[in-house]
């Protein structure tokens, strides 16, 4: 039996809350420890204003759960909804610890104020876990706001770090994790890193502490972006075998030290610090620190002395040298290399089989159409059994058949059995909704080892493109590198993760503004001139024919129709034309598109199920809405099918759908990405927005 449920709102009134209630909207609990017990994941927990400690009936410390979201206001960082007390906690890695709040498993809590005011007194511990805390206030705490330990992988996004007796941030044993957008301010230390830890800090603000940040050990933390500036006695202060990513010549890190009180940067180690595009007073630098300029331009390729005519000059040129002089690859009888032809499944299979020096294969297995006298059948079994390819499901190999790119990254990883990737890296590349879905682990993984070569943009990856003997080469020696065996090669054409996500004055804190950095570092969607986004401004049918032609890029599935008010120089012409014949939108019985029309929620969430080609089963999943009456009968179907999808998103309340309602910028944004996540060419966002269903 399939049932379509709602995730769970669970509510928390100190006022007017009894923890006798029901935990409804209009019967709230009174407690957080009481809504907590009475959750089952996913759920959320809607907290009121008020302050939430002991004596409120609050039991410490407080632990949320995996898939369950406790939510204030995001708006005001948490200010009038406070959590503060302390209970003892046993830390796997660090004993008996005073903490407020455990965080547990993708759990998130956003826009609370959290204090623990006892002495050695930590506000949220997280240990081996990965929740997001997102746009709250850590203040006042005995120790510090957050401590992260084991291997925790959290998302600290848009906080507020101020006046904690010890830190606002602490990162200790192998935390990784994401640190971006905080303010640190008033702290004795704005963020320590110790242990192996090897966070992502970027874009966040440290001011007025003792110290911004303070490393230690053999902490390993990325730098990009921050404005560390007016610390009382310094902004990087480097202990231990500590070595911080200080930039480098193709990713300068541009952060800001300035008004120090001692140092801006102090390395008190004894090995060299490497610093890139850092804005430094070289008076305030103290120790081993060697700084190399950049500038604005885009870094070139160094020319390259060629034996082969037709290399001269090409991007690819020092790769293929590198591997002509290791004798792994060669060129043509005329003396050129044929850089831009397509590679054969047979001479790839060959190629790596050399490079990589695979052994002979014993296996008496064989493809159906390679004969024993093949000329590369060896070496097509060596590589087969090696994992860097593979046959089709008849049981051919098709050695003629050209390699697409997309084959040679995945036949790469496979082969040399990389692993460790993370699909959120993939946003580098504009075109990633022809990214198969079997190969986005793969290419996340190769992207993060910089095996990734693209040319001439480099987020422009063209998966399914026949792959060239240039890229090959550029592809192998990256492998190579990755694998310690070549030293790297300086190219602006391989692919950089780290990517800067363009920002816009008004949606720092909005409910969407996570679906909406996601789809602008995609290229999907763009603001205005004036920096803004607009995301509650509605959208017009032409506006978002033109998101859905770039995001999906349909293949046509009927003629594209000639709407009577559509001229062929209106500027969206070509990208109605695309969704149009993709099925995604149609026009109206009087053959209008009405293109300046607002399109409404209930056209978006049709025209992604039609477009997409989605169904269902059970029309149940229409419960969920409180307003389901409001649903004509011709759309049922459509809605309960992007509900099972989980494409809809309803702010602020999910039960409310609105289907007449013109549709904001904002919500055609999340309700694409979530379209993109149901096909699988993306990987999921947390919100407690996304309408969801569940089956039993």
């Amino acid at each position: 039996m399939v049932n379509s449920t709602l995730v769970a709102t669970i509510y928390v009134n100190l006022v007017t809350g009894n923890d006798d209630n029901a935990g409804s909207r209009l019967s709230p609990f009174k407690s957080l420890t009481r809504a907590l017990k009475a959750t089952k994941a996913p759920a959320i927990i809607q907290l009121a204003s008020g302050i939430y400690k002991a004596t409120t009936g609050e039991v410490f410390p407080l632990v949320i759960p995996a898939g369950v979201t406790v939510v204030g206001n995001e708006a005001n960082k948490g200010t009038g909804i406070i959590i503060s007390g302390s209970g003892e906690y046993q830390s796997p890695s660090f004993g008996t610890q005073n903490i407020t709040l455990l965080l547990l498993g993708n759990a998130s809590l956003l826009g609370v104020t959290v204090t623990n005011a006892i002495a050695k007194g930590t506000g949220v511990w997280i240990e081996s876990a990965a929740p997001t805390l997102a746009n709250n206030t850590l203040i006042n705490c005995g120790r510090e706001g957050v401590f992260t330990t084991g291997n925790a992988k959290p998302a600290i996004i848009d906080n507020v770090f101020v006046q904690n007796l010890a830190s606002g941030l602490f990162m200790a044993r192998n935390s990784k994790g994401e640190v971006l957008r905080n303010v640190f301010q008033k702290n004795p230390l704005g963020i320590a890193v110790s242990d192996f830890a090897a966070p992502l800090i970027a874009n966040n603000k440290l001011s007025e502490n003792r110290t911004a940040i303070a490393l230690s050990r053999d902490a390993r933390p990325v730098l990009r972006q921050n404005l560390i500036a007016k610390n009382t006695q310094g902004g990087l202060l480097v202990n231990g075998n500590a070595v911080p990513d200080l930039g480098s010549a193709q990713d300068p890190a541009n952060n800001i030290f300035r008004e120090s009180g001692e140092f801006d940067l102090q390395n008190a180690t004894s090995q060299k610090l490497v610093s890139v595009g850092n804005q430094l007073n070289p008076t305030q630098v103290k120790g081993l620190v060697e700084f190399i300029a950049t500038t604005a331009d885009t870094p070139s390729q160094v020319g390259v002395s060629t034996s082969f005519s037709d290399l001269d000059g090409h991007w690819a040129a020092a790769f293929v040298e590198a591997l002509v002089s290791k004798g792994l690859i060669k060129g043509f009888p005329n003396g050129t290399f044929l850089p831009n032809a397509p590679i054969t499944r047979a001479q790839y299979a060959a190629l790596v089989s050399k490079v990589f020096q695979l052994p002979a294969s014993n296996n008496k297995r064989n493809f159906t159409d390679i004969k024993p006298d093949y000329w590369a059948a060896s070496v097509i079994l060596s590589a087969a059994n090696m994992g860097f390819i593979s046959g089709f499901p008849d049981g051919s190999f098709r050695p003629e058949q050209n390699l697409t790119k997309i084959q040679a990254i995945v036949s790469v990883v496979n082969g040399l059995k990389l692993s460790g990737g993370n699909p959120n890296v993939l946003t580098v590349y504009r075109d990633r909704a022809q990214i198969p879905s079997y190969a986005t682990n793969s290419l996340a993984v190769a992207t993060q080892k910089l095996l990734v070569v693209n040319y001439p943009q480099t987020e422009q990856l063209e998966p399914l493109r026949d792959i060239t003997r240039a890229e090959v080469a550029a592809l192998i020696y990256q492998a190579l590198v990755a694998s310690g065996k070549e030293n790297s090669i300086t190219s602006p054409y391989i692919v950089n993760p780290q990517v800067d996500t363009p920002s816009f004055t008004d949606i720092v804190g909005h409910w969407a503004e996570v679906f909406i950095r996601a789809l602008v570092s995609m290229d999907l969607t763009h603001g205005f001139a004036d920096g803004s986004y607009q995301p509650d401004k509605p959208m017009t049918r032409a506006q978002y024919a033109a998101l859905v032609a770039v995001a999906f890029n349909p293949t046509p599935k009927r003629p594209a129709p000639d709407f009577t008010d559509v001229p062929q120089n209106f500027w969206a012409y070509k990208a109605l034309q695309i969704a149009a014949s993709g099925g995604f939108v149609s026009g109206f019985s009087d053959r209008t598109f009405r293109p300046d029309q607002n399109v409404q929620r209930l056209q978006v969430i049709v025209s992604l199920v039609n477009g997409l080609g989605l169904s269902t089963t059970d029309n149940n999943a229409l419960k969920v809405y409180s307003d389901r009456q409001a649903i004509p009968e011709y759309a049922q179907t459509a809605v309960a099918t992007a509900t099972q999808q989980r494409i809809i998103v309803n702010y602020p309340d999910p039960k409310l759908l609105e289907p007449s309602r013109p549709a904001t910028r904002a919500e055609v944004a999340a309700m694409i990405y979530q379209a993109l996540v149901a096909i699988q060419r993306t990987p999921a966002i947390n919100s407690p927005y996304i309408v969801l269903h569940s089956s039993s």
